[in-house]
């Protein structure tokens, strides 16, 4: 038996180096790697057993074309050689391409894989031929949005530095479940003394972390902030010497908001009475190296971007930013070191004719403005459970004149809208290269086992397409290790030896240049509080979407699963989703525990299972991960038939936490 290090591929901001251990072209085990500078030998459950992914009897292992009806199952499909697929995909191609016109192809993938090279495998080729582009903001990017509009390209602070602070705040991030590692840190700070407070809208898995807890309502996280910006400023908490020297706007900020957005004001909105709003306000002032982790989920209501700018600016006000271990991590910026450049062929002038936000993919298929979607070719990606507004988006995917390609690992439920269906490897079967968004630690995953099946990794089968495309440009010919040689070479942030570590299988950390934290990558050199180039020049409140429904419901994180990956595996648990509400809301709606109810609003409904839990907030509603079908509460809908397409106020993000609903007993 040998042992390999590897990355994990996974969208997850740890991107944990591995430890794989082959025998006999099998993967056996798979370990965190302890002298990696993040993971330090911690995996996540859903990794621990990764050889089982790999493995797993469910996997795809060939080429095969639908012969039966759309949404039905695999039974409808047969097995075809991998020259009748690519033979099948490129023909449709060309003729979709001339009678409707290029646009009408359309690439859907996300962070299926985050490998450098695998992820965005196709953005190029697709760009080429004029299909009709995605952009990537079904995740968080109104988070970013945020952090941008304050900080503009300035470097994210190291992880690591947690472990230095006094007072440490988990904002709107279930660590246990999508970054565990920062518990590494988080627990070294404690053991000195530092205090742990949690903010979120239900109890996580990360609660028994804290000393100290504090439920916001869904969508009003930027309500406390600012609520917590007027205490600072009132009551003389403010670092005014940082501010001088750091900061533009913040009289500007005092004067036009923060006076009028009274505490009183702020606990209406976001449900934390006046009291604990200045505990914590004088609390997080008063430490002298407060550090902020902040997540994703604020960010997925109709005013994420400005949620996340108000939290950005507390690290400001009360000058965290200039002592060891203050500060805010919002997302890391290994992608600074080593991007997608290379991959996208950024140089190259072929812009595509149409952009589509990910989170349109429904109306895009249904009631587009223009040409028509008549091909459609997705992977790393399963939106037939993921997408938002699930019921639009299946109505799309059932169009008979809709071509669909699906390559996966997987069986997914996406896969029973396919045409053809591809076999994808693992990240253990194809090379890849691996930066992150949670730290600075840059890897390489070389292929350790053959590919099971006949399973090919993303690049291999668009640089087959390209060339039955009849594409010449070298690009295409390139193997995925000469891909890992050009990208790391054209870093030119990262030392030689540095390189030649990355390129030996080694994971390196990359070194940050000294004060980088109080170089702060704006127009004007400060932290901008006003942001005159910002459609939103200052930070205020907005309100969140909402449904005028009476529950918010809240779509967490389940330990199990990543979105829908891992949903292959098998658990003990019988029933893998459930609902839970507080009993005294479930007493008005005469509910008892344990009933199937339906959860519904205007978009769609669900059936389900209820139960009792007294810490859930009252108002709202709490389940757990995203589903197959198969695993469903309901036999005809998953989650995400309750959610929207609408957008973020910034960065056209997807919204997927901004949803209310009402409730019901589900009829007998």
């Amino acid at each position: 038996m040998k042992e390999y290090k590897s990355v994990c591929p996974y969208d997850c901001p740890d991107a944990c180096g591995l430890i794989v251990s082959v025998e006999n072209n099998r993967v056996v085990s798979v370990r965190g790697n302890r002298d990696h500078a993040f993971t330090r030998g911690t995996l996540c459950p859903k990794m621990a057993h990764y050889e089982q992914v790999v493995h797993s009897p469910l996997r795809l292992q060939y080429p095969m074309k639908r012969i039966g009806k759309k949404g039905i199952g695999e039974d409808q499909y047969i097995r075809i050689s991998w020259d009748e697929a690519l033979d099948t995909i490129v023909n449709n191609f060309k003729e979709t391409i001339s009678t409707h016109g290029s646009e009408s192809i359309l690439r859907y993938s996300y962070a299926g894989t985050m490998g450098v090279i695998q992820s965005p495998a196709a953005d190029y080729f697709f760009r080429r031929i004029g299909a009709t582009d995605q952009d990537r903001g079904i995740c968080s990017p109104a988070k970013q949005a945020g952090f941008r509009s304050i900080y503009g390209d300035t470097l994210a602070i190291k992880p690591q530095e947690a472990q230095h602070s006094d007072l440490i705040v988990l904002w709107g991030i279930n660590a246990t479940a999508t970054d565990v590692h920062i518990l590494h840190d988080v627990n070294i700070a404690k053991k000195n003394g530092a205090q742990v407070w949690i903010i979120d809208t239900h109890k996580t898995y990360t609660f028994n972390q804290a000393h100290e807890h504090i439920y916001v309502k869904p969508g009003s996280d930027g309500a406390l902030a600012l609520g917590m910006l007027h205490i600072i400023h009132r009551d003389g908490l403010a670092d005014i010497d940082f501010i001088k020297k750091h900061v533009q706007g913040y009289d500007e900020l005092v004067n036009d908001v923060l006076l009028d957005f009274t505490p009183e004001k702020a606990s209406e909105l976001c449900g934390v009475s006046v009291e604990r709003m200045i505990e914590f306000a004088h609390t997080y002032a008063k430490a002298k190296a407060p550090f902020i982790r902040l997540g994703s989920g604020l960010s997925r209501y109709g005013n994420g971007a400005m949620n996340c700018r108000a939290i950005n600016a507390l690290p400001a006000v009360v000058g965290a930013w200039q002592y060891l271990g203050g500060g805010l991590l919002s997302s890391a910026s290994g992608s600074k070191f080593v991007g997608k450049e290379v991959m996208q062929q950024a140089h190259v002038d072929a812009p595509a004719k149409r952009l589509m936000p990910m989170i349109k993919l429904g109306e895009m298929l249904t009631n587009p403005s223009g040409t028509a979607v008549h091909s459609l070719y997705v992977f790393s990606s399963n939106p037939a459970i993921t997408a938002p507004d699930q019921n639009v988006v299946r109505k799309g995917l059932m169009r008979d004149d809709l071509f669909t390609v699906v390559h996966e690992r997987f069986f997914t439920d996406t896969c029973k809208y396919a045409d053809i269906v591809l076999p994808a490897t693992t990240s253990v079967e194809h090379d890849d290269i691996y930066n992150s968004y949670g730290h600075y630690t840059i890897g390489t995953g070389y292929k350790l086992i053959d590919p099971i099946g006949e399973s090919r990794s993303n690049w291999q089968v668009i640089s087959e397409l390209a060339k039955r495309m009849g594409l010449t440009d070298e690009f295409f010919k390139h193997s995925e290790r000469d891909l890992i040689d050009q990208i790391v070479s054209a870093s030119h942030r990262i030392s030689k030896d540095d390189q030649n570590l990355i390129l030996q299988g080694e994971p390196v950390e990359m070194t940050l240049p000294e004060n980088y934290k109080l170089d702060f990558k704006t127009p004007s050199g400060k932290i901008e509080l006003y942001n005159p180039h910002d459609v939103e020049p200052l930070i205020r409140y907005l309100p969140p979407y909402g449904d005028s429904a009476p529950f918010w419901l809240i779509i967490g994180n389940d330990i199990r699963i990543l979105d829908s990956s891992f949903c292959e595996l098998e658990f003990d648990d019988p029933e893998l989703i459930k609902l839970r509400i507080n009993p005294k809301d479930a007493k008005v709606y005469n509910i008892n525990d344990g009933d199937e109810v339906e959860i519904y609003n205007n978009r769609g409904s669900v059936k389900i299972k209820v139960y009792y839990d007294e810490e859930v907030q009252r108002g709202t509603l709490v389940t757990l991960g995203v589903w197959w079908q198969s695993q469903s509460s309901d036999p005809n809908v998953a989650i995400n038939a309750l959610t929207a397409d609408r957008p973020t106020d910034q960065g056209w993000g997807s919204t997927f936490y901004d949803v209310q609903v009402h409730i019901k007993k589900a009829d007998v």
